[in-house]
């Protein structure tokens, strides 16, 4: 399967207006944002726990990275309430559920395969003071990709310049970007070349932000 694979384009997707799709496991369901190959996927995806819901064991043979927007992510190491940043890189395992029902934010197979750093923040914590309206945490850095968390006042400007690509997923609040409102859910990539310029809307934006990466995209190794 292959879903907004083109990485040479912008692309938009309101997640909160995309089909939920049923997983191999009862409960959980998942709103596809990208995806490149079958079950076993390079994806990006919005992932929707039902209370007392579960995914079997398994190892992230590709690595796997979320946020958690709603609710509480559960597995054997702890419990991650909404706002928590997670890394778990290729040959970590784990058995993940939720007995609340909680909401996440994943991608899946987009790692180094030599990272093995794997870590959990919770990204309000990790915020800096704010600079011209902005106040920006740096989640992960590594020579392939940057992940940043920032909360936008309203009417202030965001500007990101880096190469490699950008991705923005709007967590709360709006922004406009090209003239574009984004509000709350929107998923946008941006192709390598491209500058980001969002400015929040009337009650300010929190934003994840992944750059440097899509030169590195394909699909999963067999």
């Amino acid at each position: 399967m292959d879903l907004n694979a083109d990485f040479a384009v912008r692309v938009v997707v309101d997640s909160e207006k995309t089909t939920w799709r049923a997983s191999p496991m009862p409960g959980v369901d998942r709103r596809m944002l990208d995806r490149i190959g079958g079950e076993v996927a390079r994806a990006t995806s919005i992932v929707r726990y039902a209370p007392h819901s579960k995914f079997s064991a398994h190892t992230h043979t590709g690595g796997e990275e979320f946020i958690v927007l709603d609710g509480v992510f559960q597995d054997e190491h702890g419990d991650y309430p909404a706002g928590t940043y997670v890394r778990n890189p290729p040959t970590t395992s784990h058995t993940p559920g939720s007995e609340g029902g909680c909401v996440i934010f994943v991608k899946l197979w987009q790692f180094n395969q030599d990272d093995r750093t794997q870590f959990r923040k919770t990204m309000a914590e990790e915020l800096d003071a704010p600079v011209a309206g902005v106040a920006t945490a740096v989640l992960h850095r590594d020579p392939w990709e940057t992940v940043t968390y920032s909360h936008v006042d309203a009417g202030a400007v965001l500007t990101n310049t880096d190469v490699g690509g950008i991705e923005v997923l709007v967590i709360d609040g709006a922004i406009t970007e090209a003239d574009e409102p984004l509000g709350k859910g929107i998923w946008l990539r941006l192709p390598e070349g491209e500058t980001l310029t969002a400015t929040a809307g009337p009650n300010g934006a929190k934003l994840w932000i992944k750059t440097g990466h899509l030169p590195y995209a394909k699909a999963p190794s067999a």
